[in-house]
C-alpha cells in the first residue's frame, strides 16, 4: 500500500478503481478461462466458426471511436461505469441463452462492446491518477491487479473442472460470473471523481503527431490476435486439451503477468518506451515459430509442452504494450488528450484485428497452422522496425 501511495496521487480514487479491477479480473478469469472451450465442446465452433465469432466479438473494438464520440462529454469514470454495466449483460446473457452459434455470439459481443469500453478507460485513469513520471509503473499495478484477479478465476475453473471433468458445467459458471461483474460495477459506481472534459471537441480524434502511434497500434492489434483467438483454440482442437489444461496454462500466464507487470513498467520508465517496443519482437519471432512448427520437431506431447510455454512468453511479451500509452501520453498537450487519443488507438488496432480474426480460421483451415503463425512473426518485425522511426518526448 505504501508503494501505492508513491505511485497514484493522494486526492485520487485510485484505491476503489484498483479494486473494480480485481473484482473484474475474478470475473473474467472464469469466463475466459471456459468460453474457447465452451465454443469447441458445446457451440461446436472448428477454425473458421472461431474466427468468425472473432470478428464479430471485436466489431466493437472497432466502432470504439464512433460510440465514445456520441459521448464525447462523459467523463472517463462515466464511460468505465458504463463499460461495467454493459459487460454485466454479456456476461448474463452468455449464462441463460440457448449454446447455439448465433446465440452466444451476440452475448459475447455485447461483453466485448463493455470490456472495450473500459479498456481504454483504465488506462486513462491509471495516468490521470498517477503522479508525474510514474506513468509506466500504475499501468504495470494496474495490470498486476488485474492479472490476480484474473488468476483467482483460473483457478475456480481448475480445481472445478479437474473434478467435474464428465458434466462439462459451463454455463452454472457463465452465472457466477455474473454474480461477480455485478459487485466489480458497484465498485466502479463507488469512484467519485469527475475528469476534466473539453466540450468542444468529440472522442472522434485524429492528430497528425499520433500517426506513429496509430501505425504501432494496427501492427500490435494484428499479432496479438493471432494468439488472443487462435493460441488456445490450436491447444483445443490440435492437441485436445480440456478447460482445466487449459485455465492451468491463463493462470500460470496471469501469474507470470502479476510479478512482471511492475518490472516491465519500470523498464519503460527508466530506459524508455522506444527502446521497449523495438526490443521484444526478437522473443516473438521465437514464439511464432515454435508455436507453429513445434509439432514437426518434437513428438505431440513434448511439442504440447513447448506451445504452452511460447504461449506464457507471448503473455509477457505483450506487457510491453504499455510503452504505448507512455508514448502518448510524452507527447500529449493535457490528459484529454491522452484518455481521447488511447481510445482512438483502440479502435484503430482493430482495423486489421477484425480481418486476422476473419481470416484467420481459414488460414488455418486452408494452408495450417504453420502459415498463420509466420504471419503473426512478420506482423511484430513489422511493428519494431516501425518503433524504431518514432522520436522521444515532445520532439514530434
Amino acid at each position: 500500500m505504501n508503494k501505492l501511495k508513491t505511485i497514484y496521487k493522494d486526492k485520487s480514487f485510485y484505491k476503489v478503481f484498483l479494486l473494480s479491477l480485481l473484482v473484474t479480473g475474478l470475473g473474467y478469469g472464469i469466463y475466459k478461462g471456459i468460453i474457447d472451450n465452451y465454443m469447441a465442446e458445446i457451440v461446436e465452433m472448428g477454425e473458421f466458426d472461431r474466427g468468425l465469432a472473432e470478428f464479430f466479438r471485436e466489431i466493437p473494438g472497432l466502432m470504439l471511436i464512433f460510440i465514445l464520440a456520441a459521448f464525447y462529454s462523459f467523463s472517463a469514470e462515466r464511460l468505465y461505469k458504463m463499460g461495467a454495466i454493459i459487460m454485466l449483460l454479456g456476461m448474463g446473457m452468455l449464462s441463460i441463452v440457448s449454446p447455439t452459434k448465433i446465440l452466444v455470439t451476440v452475448a459475447v459481443c455485447i461483453y466485448s462492446l463493455g470490456e472495450h469500453i473500459q479498456l481504454g478507460m483504465k488506462n486513462t485513469l491509471s495516468l490521470e491518477y498517477a503522479k508525474e513520471n510514474q506513468g509506466g509503473q500504475a499501468l504495470g499495478y494496474q495490470n498486476a491487479l488485474y492479472q490476480m484477479g484474473t488468476v483467482l478465476g483460473y483457478v475456480i475453473i481448475i480445481l472445478s473442472f479437474a473434478k467435474f471433468m464428465e458434466s462439462k458445467p459451463y454455463r452454472p459458471f457463465f452465472l457466477v460470473s455474473t454474480i461477480i461483474m455485478a459487485i466489480g460495477a458497484i465498485f466502479a459506481f463507488r469512484i467519485k471523481g469527475k475528469s476534466e472534459t473539453d466540450k468542444s471537441k468529440s472522442r472522434f480524434y485524429f492528430r497528425k503527431k499520433f500517426t506513429k502511434y496509430y501505425m504501432l497500434e494496427i501492427f500490435y492489434g494484428a499479432r496479438k490476435q493471432v494468439f488472443f483467438t487462435f493460441g488456445p483454440y490450436v491447444l483445443i482442437l490440435f492437441y485436445k486439451s480440456n478447460a482445466s489444461v487449459i485455465s492451468l496454462l491463463f493462470a500460470i500466464s496471469a501469474i507470470c503477468c502479476f510479478f512482471l507487470a511492475p518490472v516491465v513498467g519500470k523498464i519503460i520508465d527508466r530506459f524508455g518506451y522506444k527502446i521497449v517496443m523495438i526490443s521484444d519482437t526478437l522473443i516473438l519471432v521465437i514464439v511464432c515459430f515454435f508455436y507453429g512448427f513445434a509439432h514437426h520437431i518434437f513428438p505431440m506431447p513434448v511439442a504440447f509442452v513447448v506451445c504452452c510455454v511460447n504461449y506464457i512468453l507471448d503473455s509477457i511479451i505483450s506487457l510491453a504494450s504499455m510503452a504505448s500509452n507512455v508514448y502518448v501520453q510524452d507527447i500529449s498537450d493535457s490528459p484529454e488528450e491522452v484518455r481521447a487519443t488511447i481510445s482512438t488507438g483502440i479502435s484503430v488496432n482493430h482495423l486489421i484485428t477484425i480481418l486476422i480474426a476473419l481470416f484467420g480460421g481459414l488460414i488455418w483451415q486452408s494452408l495450417g497452422i504453420e502459415v498463420l503463425f509466420i504471419i503473426s512473426a512478420i506482423l511484430g518485425l513489422c511493428n519494431s522496425a516501425y518503433a524504431a522511426t518514432i522520436k522521444t518526448g515532445k520532439q514530434e
